[in-house]
């Protein structure tokens, strides 16, 4: 198990009270009890992927697919 990270940086975000009551939702539904974790988790997941797909490469995707 790898030790416990320190966090110093703090991200806010505002939602709606629509967006809240979904978030909300979602957590009682699968039983997520902590919040901050999911959403970091969430977030960073979203970002890594997204970076995996926009890796730069020697040839664009039109000419791969020839």
């Amino acid at each position: 198990m790898k030790p416990d990270v320190v966090r110093h940086s703090r991200l806010v975000c505002l939602v709606s009270d629509e967006e809240m009551r979904f978030i909300d939702n979602y957590l009682r539904k699968y039983k997520i009890e902590n919040k901050s974790r999911w959403m970091r988790e969430t977030l960073l997941t979203f970002i890594h992927q997204n970076l995996d797909q926009d890796y730069p490469t020697l040839f664009n995707e039109h000419d791969m697919r020839r």
